[in-house]
């Protein structure tokens, strides 16, 4: 019999993925996985936040719940509320019924959901990413069929941003193109632009008649602060301009296994967002149908109650503050070996990843000899960190340094 997918060819080498089997195969008691994007507690376990199990356990009690098809476009309230999360109390463009909340698979399937949209319904279809950015941008508007190209971000020389090159990029792009911005928490670098650098970006883009697409996985979880943290999306939105956001409680809430998400599209007028809105249920439909409610669930609960919600920030504050705290000893770690070089861009980096510096070449070295395991751009994640692990990243970051000199 005639095989018909013998011609399938095998991927290309994900180096995510390449990370995560690696350290699963070393046999080594003292391997250290700082390649995954997930919180661990200081004992290096997953963390469930104590206000989302009392959240389960109300959902379990109310005996009206049931299992029917959700609207395509997802919970009612849950969309509202994640709306008025990110966007703020006070948002004119939610007064004005000129915004579009779909519930979709978490920030993968809000940017998958929203590159669909654009690539049917933008005429431009070039989208420009950072360089660098999150692996998973190039695959998602790639599959959306958009022409991707790139911005200038990070500078490796000074470690922080290229914000001459970014202005400089963006300043050559054609009207109509779309424009991948990361609200907080830079994934892969951790450099974020400073408020008064965002007001520069934003001018450029509204200048430009460019379409701004926040990828907004991290509110709370960069700064502690919800409304800082969302300050970046809210500035783009007080002009009255047109944007779109994409959400994840993956972070925020620890819902990774959840996917629970949504897309937000800024129109300019209620006409539009009605237009908008049902060209997005035509991908929905034909693309999972509709959302899961059981996270949907969850987060509405949380958003709904105030006591609730007043200690989900907590929580969530505290998970910022330990990952800013880990920040914190591994520079002084790092500084205490007197490991060559200048560390202090491990503590002006904000949120869950930071890039260490360390090229490929002293990155396989690390899981070689070390048992550490990080992306080949030597990007950590911070959150994988415990006080019981620095010295031991610290031990092998000066040794594989100073074995370069």
């Amino acid at each position: 019999m005639n095989s018909i997918l013998s011609t399938v060819l095998p991927a290309p080498e994900d180096p995510i993925l390449s990370v995560i089997f690696g350290c699963r195969d070393d046999p080594s008691p003292v391997k250290l996985n700082l390649g995954l994007g997930s919180y661990r507690t200081e004992e290096g376990k997953p963390f469930v936040l104590d206000v989302v199990r009392r959240a389960e356990q109300q959902l379990a009690k109310d005996l009206s719940k049931n299992k029917d098809y959700p609207p395509l476009t997802g919970l009612p309230d849950f969309n509202k509320l994640s709306a008025k999360l990110i966007l703020g109390d006070d948002s004119l463009a939610l007064q004005e019924n000129r915004v579009v909340t779909v519930q979709c698979l978490s920030g993968t399937g809000s940017l998958r959901v929203g590159a669909e949209f654009l690539a049917n319904n933008n005429k431009e279809r070039t989208v420009f990413l950072p360089i660098p950015t999150w692996g998973n941008h190039l695959g998602i508007f790639s599959f959306g069929d958009l022409s991707v190209k790139h911005f200038r971000y990070y500078d490796r020389k000074s470690r922080g941003l290229d914000f001459k090159g970014l202005l400089e990029d963006l300043g050559t792009t054609p009207p109509g193109a779309i424009v991948v911005l990361q609200a907080c928490g830079h994934n892969p670098t951790g450099v974020d632009p400073t408020f008064e650098q965002w007001e520069h970006i934003r001018q450029i883009v509204r200048s430009k008649g460019l379409l701004p697409f926040f990828d907004c996985a991290y509110q709370g979880f960069a700064s502690g602060n919800l409304d800082s943290d969302a300050q970046a999306v809210r500035m783009f939105l007080a002009d009255g301009g047109e944007c779109l956001i994409a959400q994840s409680y993956a972070k925020n809430m620890g819902l990774y296994s959840e996917r629970i998400g949504a897309l937000n599209i800024v129109c300019e007028s209620e006409d539009v967002a009605r237009k908008v809105e049902s060209q997005v249920i035509l991908i929905v439909r034909s693309m999972y149908l509709c959302p899961p409610i059981h996270g949907a669930s969850i987060v509405t609960t949380i958003l709904k109650n105030s006591d609730m919600y007043n200690d989900w920030t907590i929580e969530l504050k505290g998970m910022a503050d330990r990952i800013i705290s880990m920040r914190q000893q591994l520079y002084e770690a790092i500084q205490a070996r007197g490991t060559p070089g200048d560390w202090s861009h491990i503590i002006k980096h904000i949120g869950m990843f930071t890039f260490t510096g360390l090229n490929e070449e002293q990155v396989r070295l690390m899981a070689n000899e070390y048992h550490i395991y990080m992306t080949y751009d030597g990007r950590i994640s911070m959150a994988s960190l415990s006080s019981n692990t620095v010295p031991q990243l610290a031990d092998a970051i000066h040794a594989v340094v100073t074995r370069f000199i």
